[in-house]
């Protein structure tokens, strides 16, 4: 049945990408996000027509086209999914003779027309849409309902079998008589009870958590279908790509905690937690380094570009600093029966040398970060660098966190960051760095305090929910005022890189 599942996710992403795909062919070879842009000049001289993107914060403008005098038209592809702002100004001057913003959308055709309307200056820009841009999310429309239905059918299929299992009783009935049909369904009942004995207790929630998040790290990894919300964010910002890695951090603490727990009720010694911990966490980091360092050309480590950290990395020494806090933690056994004025809060007032280990952790992130000098660059610098900021960093890209990598780890660091298109950077960054991982380790300790809420408060749903929404709205207010609501003018933006 797990394979039937798999494979059927895996037939529903095929099935879009191959959609995506042949509707993108139809239109004039255009890629996934791109749109055609075609520039009339009615004009008596040359003309430059630069760009900038919304999602590249203040960034300087770019090269787009230039309509030489005597040109009817220039056509150029560009990227659909952001607001671009252009502006056009002579080839041979400065100022701006006109400028706009639009969104271009998917596969359209776009007709930007410069005409002379008065004086010398005085020029009016016209854009008209000369073919209509297709739906670029009728692919994803189709595979989440056929998601859907399949989902429907599954729910019903208990109900189904549960109508041929009252028919069966009734011809049961109808045969023997009464006294054999009660003897039967004791029978089922002791047999439905032996099998729920046999049965493994798991937490189901965090099954189906896992198993969505390996699904969208699949079709991540494979594209996405080309849609920009599956690939990362180019700097700040947050797309479905961006929360992967974090969910799969969540998730590590809160199977630390559930796992730990269980072996301590079952008596394993300290020393035996210690080495499985430990073994697990140094094949975690092997695979890691071993997996993205190796070429087919180089074999298994190629030496000419190797990189040490990784995605694995730093969840084998996050599982490690986690598992390592859960072994020491000093409370084996859950009081649910002891009563004090605090038990509200007992799964944080419990764990305080936790919570301050932590809190320890965070002021440190937060002292290098915004406190560390980084040589030629403003002190506390979150940026891309690149032409960002009006290009006045251009190589401080990631500031304090990108000088400990470079500091600790020379060159072997990640040299293709996702800001390095959208804002033409040239400098490394690593977004599994040193300097990061410690909010993996605070990530990870949320995670576990998810845990310890379920162990604290199991079989009391209510209560449990209420934990989750009282601590959703307590980081989620926190979030808001860190960002301020926006994506770039926050004190601590979203940045899935830093």
């Amino acid at each position: 049945m797990k394979m039937i599942n798999v494979l059927y996710v895996y037939f529903l992403t095929l099935s879009s990408a191959v959609l995506c795909e042949s509707l993108h062919d139809a239109v004039h070879k255009l890629k996934m996000d791109e749109a055609l842009l075609t520039f009339h000049s009615e004009l008596q001289y040359s003309i430059s027509v630069l760009y900038t993107s919304d999602y590249c914060y203040k960034c300087l403008y770019q090269q787009l086209a230039i309509v030489r005098n005597g040109q009817q038209n220039v056509s150029v592809v560009v990227r659909a999914p952001f607001q671009l702002t252009l502006r056009i100004s002579p080839v041979d001057g400065n100022g701006t003779l006109c400028s706009l913003s639009q969104t271009f959308e998917e596969a359209g055709h776009y007709s930007l027309r410069m005409r002379q309307s008065g004086l010398l200056n005085d020029v009016t820009c016209s854009l008209t849409v000369d073919k209509s841009p297709h739906n670029a999310y009728l692919p994803l429309l189709v595979a989440f309902l056929l998601l859907g239905l399949a989902v429907i059918v599954w729910a019903s299929l208990p109900f189904i079998r549960r109508c041929k299992c009252t028919q069966r009783l009734k011809d049961l009935v109808c045969c023997h008589g009464p006294q054999y049909s009660m003897e039967s369904e004791e029978t089922a009942n002791e047999l439905g009870v032996e099998q729920n004995k046999s049965k493994s207790t798991r937490l189901k929630s965090l099954d189906t958590f896992r198993g969505f998040s390996l699904t969208v790290m699949v079709f991540v990894n494979y594209g996405g279908g080309g849609y920009w919300f599956f690939e990362h964010a180019p700097w700040n910002g947050l797309t479905v790509a961006d929360l992967v890695m974090p969910w799969f951090v969540f998730m590590i603490g809160t199977s630390v905690v559930l796992a730990f727990s269980s072996m301590r009720k079952k008596g394993v010694p300290r020393l035996q937690l210690l080495r499985k911990l430990s073994w697990r966490t140094i094949v975690l980091i092997l695979i890691g380094f071993c997996f993205i360092n190796y070429s087919p050309r180089d074999g298994l480590l190629s030496w000419s570009w190797l990189r040490i950290p990784g995605v694995l990395q730093r969840l084998g020494f996050t599982y490690f600093v986690l598992a390592l806090m859960q072994t020491f933690s000093p409370h084996r056994e859950i009081p649910l029966n002891v009563h004090h004025w605090w038990n509200p809060v007992q799964d944080v007032v419990l764990y305080w040398p936790e919570w301050l280990f932590i809190a320890l952790l965070e002021i440190v992130w937060l002292c290098i970060t915004f406190f560390l000098p980084v040589p030629n660059c403003p002190t506390g610098y979150l940026g891309a660098g690149g032409i960002g900021d009006d290009g006045l960093y251009s190589n401080c890209t990631g500031g304090a966190a990108a000088y400990i990598d470079r500091w600790l780890l020379g060159d072997k660091i990640y040299w293709h960051p996702s800001c390095k298109v959208l804002y033409h950077t040239t400098q490394p960054f690593d977004p599994e760095g040193v300097l990061g991982t410690i909010n993996s380790i605070v990530m990870g300790f949320f995670g576990m305090q998810a845990g310890k809420i379920l162990l604290f408060f199991r079989e009391r749903n209510r209560s449990i929910l209420t934990r989750f929404l009282a601590w959703a709205l307590i980081l989620g207010i926190s979030a808001a005022i860190l960002s301020k609501c926006t994506r770039d003018e926050g004190f601590i933006p979203v940045n899935k890189n830093l």
